[in-house]
């Protein structure tokens, strides 16, 4: 149970948070290239400037989730829930906003 936790520029790479509770955590400037968040409560957290590249976020709940500026080039995103595309760069619109609207 990680909930509100502050993990601020963090360095998460490879980290297994799968079915984690991170809500309303602090995770701002982190490095979570390639962690797994499969299923993860990631709701109302702030991930602004995150690196989430190649991340596990499957379906992760994003609701209220801070994304911006987050690097989410080829993370998946498949079932994510409470994801808002305006959120989003271009480089994540290919590789999440697909699976969220199909």
């Amino acid at each position: 149970n990680l909930q509100g936790a502050n993990l601020k520029g963090t360095d998460l790479r490879g980290a297994d948070l799968g079915k984690t509770l991170l809500a309303g955590a602090d995770l701002s400037g982190a490095n979570l290239l390639g962690a797994d968040l499969e299923k993860a409560n990631l709701q109302g957290a702030n991930l602004t400037n995150a690196n989430l590249q190649k991340a596990d976020l499957e379906k992760a709940n994003l609701t209220h989730a801070r994304l911006e500026g987050a690097n989410l080039q080829d993370a998946d995103g498949e079932g994510a829930i409470g994801v808002d595309p305006n959120h989003f760069t271009k480089l994540a619109v290919k590789s999440l906003y697909k699976s969220l609207v199909s």
